[in-house]
């Protein structure tokens, strides 16, 4: 958890989230897509896990990514550029019935334009609600997530409506489903949007990736 940070690790997220954070685009088709120019993060999960309010959370602003208590809410993908330095993607939600038959068929095709061809992808967050665990369209979206080699990591959300002593038993089923999946990373991330527990870690485990092969995090004055 926090506590457990790395203290430059912490610092590197905070400064990074800092940073202004601006809507890029919105793509309903892969052609509407812009130019991968910055290394990206994609934010994914079922309808309503929270992934709206958990870029709200990391960024510090609420009214950021759209949040809605109805399923299905987000219809493309959503670019935010993070401070030149990350591209923050919110990828439509997926595993919800109600949308029409052809509505989830356009989304699955541009979610799998998108994986698969975006050469600056840095890693996909696969967000699993604590209190429901891994769902078999998680399963999909991990397999396809795997066929295409992009490193991807689980993410527990609204861990603050799961009684703390159900928590680790939470995030030791995830890590186990995840243990022989060839592109998954091993650590399982708990976090609290409302609450903010888990955000100054899942921001240290991002800005990791904002960095390029040769540089290295040097505190700002």
């Amino acid at each position: 958890m926090d506590g457990e940070l790395d203290p430059a690790l912490g610092e590197a997220g905070r400064l990074l989230f800092a940073r202004e954070c601006a809507f890029v685009a919105g793509a309903a088709i892969a052609t509407q897509l812009p130019a991968d120019t910055l290394p990206e993060v994609a934010f994914a999960g079922r309808s309503n896990v929270g992934k709206s309010s958990l870029v709200n959370a990391l960024t510090g602003r609420n009214t950021l990514a759209r949040t809605s208590n109805t399923p299905g809410r987000t219809r493309q993908v959503n670019f935010f550029d993070l401070g030149h330095r990350l591209m923050l993607v919110d990828l439509p939600g997926y595993g919800y019935a109600r949308a029409s038959k052809g509505e989830i068929k356009r989304w699955n095709a541009l979610i799998h334009d998108y994986l698969r061809g975006r050469v600056s992808l840095r890693r996909v967050v696969v967000l699993i609600d604590a209190r429901r665990g891994v769902r078999e369209s998680d399963l999909d979206v991990m397999a396809r997530l795997d066929e295409v080699a992009v490193v991807y990591q689980a993410v527990l959300t609204k861990i603050d409506k799961l009684p703390a002593e159900e928590l680790e038993t939470a995030r030791t089923a995830v890590a186990r489903v995840l243990h022989r999946r060839p592109a998954a990373h091993p650590e399982v991330l708990a976090t609290s949007s409302r609450g903010g527990v888990g955000i100054a870690a899942l921001r240290a485990e991002l800005a990791t990736l904002s960095l390029t092969p040769s540089a290295s995090y040097k505190p700002e004055p």
